[in-house]
């Protein structure tokens, strides 16, 4: 079943002689337990890919379907309770709130939608020990490390049941070896039922995927399974 559908997607972006074409026609569907990987180059529209896939921004023509409901028809009500309940975010700036601790940051989405503070703390609790920073509980996001703050945010987007995880380069601030932690618990969370779609630029990280989706110049241009292996994957890329 898929999670995720892009049916004929464009998104442009001024008008007259500042029209900029960011995405234009794109198709692509993910499914449950489906880790794809968005590659191209700087400007291709990789960014504007995860924004309309997790309706944080509307596209100028085509359908974007989470869960078998079409985004269009929802009011801004509607498509926050939708994004609260099934989208799991993982920023590249982290986005975590500096006068919260992690456990607080992690709760957040689900006291947003309702979850009681007992309810919401335990499943808090069951993310962060999921990523392996449970101790860390009760810090403050500067009193943690670069790679504890993106654990800390991973787990804020996996808390409760969400079905579909979006990330955008979750490792790019990370050393080598945080950065394939990370990478393996996005693909825990994938080979749980899960549907992810990543945003990266390193094929290290793109052979984690089951199939790697490579944009130039707004439009798809190819898609591959990652068993292609890093150095073919960065050839395509280029």
């Amino acid at each position: 079943m898929n999670v995720l559908e892009l049916h004929a997607v464009s998104r442009d972006h001024g008008a007259g002689a500042g029209l900029v074409h960011a995405l234009a026609g794109i198709g692509l569907s993910v499914a449950a337990g489906e880790f794809v990987a968005v590659m191209g180059p700087s400007g291709s529209g990789k960014s504007t890919l995860l924004t309309l896939a997790g309706g944080l921004d509307a596209p100028t023509s085509g359908r974007v379907v989470i869960e078998g409901t079409d985004l269009g028809t929802l009011g801004r009500s509607g498509l926050s309770a939708l994004r609260r309940r099934h989208v799991g975010y993982v920023f590249q700036d982290l986005n975590l709130i500096p006068g919260l601790t992690a456990i607080e940051n992690v709760m957040l989405p689900r006291e947003l939608d309702g979850a009681g503070t007992r309810r919401a703390r335990r499943e808090a609790a069951l993310a962060l020990r999921e990523v392996g920073v449970d101790e860390l509980a009760d810090q403050f996001p500067d009193e943690m490390s670069g790679g504890q703050q993106q654990r800390v945010a991973i787990a804020r987007a996996l808390v409760g049941d969400r079905r579909l995880v979006l990330a955008d380069e979750p490792t790019g601030a990370l050393d080598s070896n945080t950065g394939e932690d990370v990478m393996r618990l996005l693909r825990a969370r994938c080979d749980a039922g899960a549907a992810c779609l990543m945003v990266t630029h390193e094929s290290r990280h793109a052979a984690w995927s089951d199939r790697v989706v490579f944009l130039r110049d707004g439009r798809m241009v190819d898609t591959t399974g990652s068993r292609s292996g890093p150095e073919t994957l960065l050839q395509d890329v280029r």
